[in-house]
Parts: structure tokens; C-alpha cells; sequence
């Protein structure tokens, strides 16, 4: 008798203590890297859902009529800001929810394209108020989508062409330092939104920062003996990160993606890599420039992808950790092959 009674008990606890642990908020971000972050916040008690599909531009995406339901109907939403998705603005405006623009976070270290190379301080926000304002301040400088037509070769130095010098480099979950900054907030807004998994969003907070610190510690390590070897990359995308250790591209190839470059501009990116000597050349997937393969051809030059919005990683607890530590294997395995 007290078997069968024992059951359905048990049952109904089980039941009970998974009600408890699940989140009564819907997490939804513009972008992977966003996602990732929150994912780690939200462990064990819900997966936050990613807005943009794997491979869609963050600069360019033209949403559907689903999407802008998507966005109206989640409890908490977190895009870049303006100066990454400045599509998101219009939609935003109508949004009676909480939206966050990271990059309007206070305490995040934000650099600026132009800043000078090996410049490790950059310049930090100084908002007074956590920001929870679905568009917020608008930089006057959004990103431009990429000219691919006339290049010419003084125009490709140490700056992509798309990134004009003094607009916000918004790329700013790159530096693992901000990424503790973005769960702190996510962790505090989770809490308040559901205020029976606070203790979890804080636990899941402080796992967070140790993973992160102990991956830091490593990937400081190794990253340190490749600071001598050159590299290139196809767009300026990866300056946090070439700060958080140390490091510094030689010069951007920015020929977005498919474009065909005329012959000078072509000529001009070669004879850099030959002045370079041994060095690697960097693209962001899902596409491999077909400029890449005229470029070092007969060259000591190796071409390898370096992914920046991690577009394999599962939405998992230690996705974040993840997308960084691929950075630094790739980095690191390619100019360690020199």
C-alpha cells in the first residue's frame, strides 16, 4: 500500500521541483554571441532563443513578419545596439517590453575604429543607469554596408574600409572582460523578471566568471609566444580580442567576401604579404573569399577561418567559453605553424 501511494507522491514532486526550476521569461537575442552569454546565465532553468538565423549579416538583415512577432513577444531582449543592428531601431520602437542595448552598459570597455595600435585602455561608457531602453542613444555613425566596387590601395592600411575611424567598434563581446560585464546585467534582469530562479541566475553567474578566468589565464599563455608572427584578417572584426592578448593584425584585406577587387588594389594586398614573409591570412565563415587563393599564391601564407560570432556552438553553458577558446586555438595553431 505504501508503495502505491509512494508513487504518485513522487511524481508530484518531481513535477513540483520541475515547475520551480523553469523559467516563467522568454530570453531572446539579435545574434549568437548574445545568446551564448545568456545561455550561461540561464543554465538549468531555461535556453534563451537567437533571432538571427547562422550565416545572416547582423549589419543587413531583413526580417520577416515572424521575427518581428518573435521580438514583440519575449520578455527580455538583447541586441548589440545600433551601431551593430541598425535595422532592429524601427522595431524596437514599438516594443513595450524590455529591451537592452549592450552596448550602452555601463562598465563595458569600448574601443573605437582608429584607435592606435596597441592601445590597451579604451575608452569606457560612462552611464550612470543600466540601460534598458529599447533603442537608446543612436551613434551617428552606424556602419555602413560594404563598397566592394573601385578600392584603392591607400584605402586599405590598417582599417576596413566599412569601419570608419571614430564610429564604435561594436564587435564588443569579443573581450571576454565584457562578456562578465553583459551576464552581470542579463543576471540581474533574469532575477527580477523571475524572482523564483534568482539564487540559480547568480550561482550560474559566478560559474560563469571562474570558467572564464581560468580560460583567460590559459589562452594568455599561449597567445604570448605568437606575438612576433604577422597576420591578416578580411574585416576588422577581432580588435577586442587582439587586445585582450596582446596581439595585433598586420593589415585588414577588406574585399567583403565575393567581391572582385580591381588589379591594384589586388597588387597592392600582395605586396604586403610578401613584404610579411611567413605569416596567416584570417576569414570569417560561412564563406571563404575567393580572393584569398590569388592573393598568396606562391607565398609562405596560410589561410585559415577565425569565427567571431561562433555560428556551430550550441546555445549551451559553456558556449561562450567556447567561442573564445576556438579564437585562440585558431590564432594560435596557425601563427605556431610559421
Amino acid at each position: 500500500m505504501f508503495r502505491l501511494f509512494s508513487i504518485p507522491l513522487l511524481v508530484t514532486a518531481s513535477l513540483f521541483s520541475s515547475a520551480q526550476a523553469h523559467a516563467e521569461i522568454e530570453v531572446l537575442t539579435s545574434i549568437k554571441p548574445l545568446q551564448l552569454i545568456a545561455a550561461a546565465v540561464q543554465d538549468g532553468v531555461g535556453k534563451p532563443a537567437v533571432l538571427l538565423p547562422p550565416g545572416a549579416s547582423p549589419h543587413h538583415y531583413a526580417m520577416r513578419p515572424s521575427d518581428v512577432r518573435q521580438i514583440r513577444s519575449a520578455d527580455l531582449f538583447y541586441w548589440i545596439g545600433p551601431d551593430m543592428e541598425g535595422f532592429l531601431a524601427p522595431v524596437l520602437e514599438g516594443r513595450k517590453r524590455p529591451s537592452v542595448a549592450i552596448q550602452s552598459l555601463p562598465g563595458l570597455t569600448l574601443r573605437h575604429f582608429g584607435d592606435a595600435a596597441g592601445e590597451h585602455e579604451a575608452e569606457h561608457d560612462r552611464h550612470d543607469e543600466h540601460a534598458h531602453e529599447a533603442h537608446g542613444e543612436h551613434s551617428e555613425q552606424v556602419h555602413d554596408e560594404h563598397d566592394d566596387h573601385a578600392h584603392e590601395a591607400a584605402d586599405h592600411d590598417e582599417h576596413d574600409h566599412a569601419h570608419r575611424p571614430g564610429s564604435l567598434d561594436a564587435h564588443l563581446w569579443l573581450l571576454p572582460a565584457n562578456a562578465v560585464t553583459i551576464a552581470e546585467g542579463m543576471a540581474q534582469d533574469m532575477a527580477k523578471a523571475d524572482p523564483a530562479n534568482a539564487e540559480r541566475y547568480r550561482a550560474n553567474l559566478t560559474a560563469f566568471k571562474q570558467r572564464l578566468e581560468a580560460l583567460d589565464k590559459r589562452l594568455s599563455q599561449r597567445l604570448s609566444e605568437t606575438r612576433t608572427k604577422p597576420f591578416f584578417v578580411f574585416h576588422e572584426a577581432f580588435d577586442y580580442f587582439e587586445a585582450a592578448y596582446g596581439i595585433k593584425h598586420a593589415g585588414v584585406f577588406s574585399a567583403g567576401g565575393e567581391a572582385q577587387p580591381g588589379a591594384r588594389h589586388v597588387a597592392a594586398m600582395r605586396e604586403r604579404l610578401e613584404q610579411a614573409g611567413p605569416s596567416c591570412v584570417f576569414y570569417e565563415p560561412p564563406v571563404r573569399p575567393r580572393l584569398a587563393d590569388s592573393l598568396i599564391r606562391g607565398l609562405p601564407v596560410k589561410v585559415t577561418e577565425l569565427d567571431a560570432l561562433g555560428h556551430s556552438i550550441d546555445a549551451s553553458a559553456g558556449g561562450y567559453e567556447q567561442l573564445i577558446d576556438n579564437l585562440g586555438r585558431s590564432l594560435a595553431g596557425c601563427l605556431e605553424s610559421l
